[in-house]
């Protein structure tokens, strides 16, 4: 036999087949967790999903009537809360990564991270006690001013505890982890490109469009999937701040707000009870489908992007 043809298996020592099998558990464990969620959400919620009125209370006709209105009041309040969070985060991330000074950007960086840790309970209380009554006279005037435009169409709400309010209490609570992952993804932007499209003659602004921005596309894409889900999960700030009524309407400014699913089941599940439970699993299930649809599309478009990159 050949020595070209002998193949030497180095010898694992204890701790290498330990930390193997560990490392191999741990990835496991997620899948199987998944797994066992997604089953025992499709299980509980089989007997839901075709059920009316006469089979449990809170059903209005049927369950699809119950959950449209409230798959719509997730996807719009996130939505909202991501379009307000995303230009302001990646600002903030640029400014702490690229113009302010060292000192400055390690006390913002710090400040930033603390904000993530503050549980929404604290957010909520500062949406009913301090925001919706601060933007109540704004919501008046956009009413009496821009009230021919269907979002800022009226009755303007007295409280201001609107939709609006609810998706700018999410987009500061988005706002601190989007942030702190902008800011990683920027300073890892190789110098040598920086300090090429400065040698060039570009300016600060001009090589952080040309070689910053492109460089932190998929990890923008990454913090804004992340901080999506949080808004499209959230639960006692959106709870606490909207008198929902589970309408359907894009209107931004009036007392009559749609529900979200999180929001809908902390709310209901206490008093819930035989089939009406059921029916609430049923609409973590359409949550829970709905939050891996977005991750699963916003991977899609990460390796669409590297293999156009690739084959450039």
């Amino acid at each position: 036999m050949s020595t070209a043809s002998t193949v030497i298996k180095a010898k694992q020592r204890p701790g290498d087949r330990v930390f193997s099998g560990s490392a191999v558990f741990a990835g496991s464990m997620i899948l199987v967790t998944l797994a066992a969620v997604a089953i025992f959400l499709i299980v509980q919620s089989l007997p839901a999903l075709f059920a009316t009125s006469e089979d449990a209370s809170i059903l209005p006709t049927n369950f699809w009537a119950y959950v449209g209105p409230l798959i719509f009041g997730t996807v719009w309040a996130s939505a909202l809360a991501l379009l307000m969070a995303l230009p302001v985060s990646i600002g903030i991330a640029l400014f702490i990564s690229h113009y302010a000074p060292r000192r400055l950007a390690s006390v913002l960086g710090y400040i930033v991270d603390l904000l993530a840790a503050v549980p929404s309970v604290v957010f909520g209380l500062w949406g009913i006690g301090v925001l919706a009554p601060a933007v109540q006279p704004l919501y008046s005037w956009l009413v009496d001013n821009l009230g021919w435009f269907p979002l800022f169409a009226g009755p303007v709400s007295g409280t201001g505890r609107t939709i609006l309010t609810a998706a700018i209490v999410l987009a500061v609570m988005v706002l601190p982890i989007m942030t702190a992952i902008n800011r990683e993804v920027f300073l890892q932007t190789p110098v040598l490109h920086e300090e090429a499209a400065l040698a060039l003659g570009a300016t600060r602004w001009e090589m952080i469009r040309t070689a910053v921005l492109p460089f932190g596309r998929s990890g923008i894409i990454s913090a804004s999937v992340l901080g999506l889900g949080r808004a499209l999960g959230e639960t006692m700030a959106v709870a606490m701040v909207l008198s929902a009524s589970g309408a359907l309407t894009f209107e931004l400014l009036t007392s009559v707000n749609p529900s979200t699913i999180a929001a809908n089941i902390a709310l209901s599940f206490p008093e819930a009870y035989g089939p009406n439970v059921n029916v609430l699993i049923a609409t973590g299930l359409i949550l829970f489908i709905v939050t891996f649809a977005v991750n699963a599309f916003a991977r899609w478009i990460v390796s669409r992007r590297k293999e156009f990159s690739g084959a450039n």
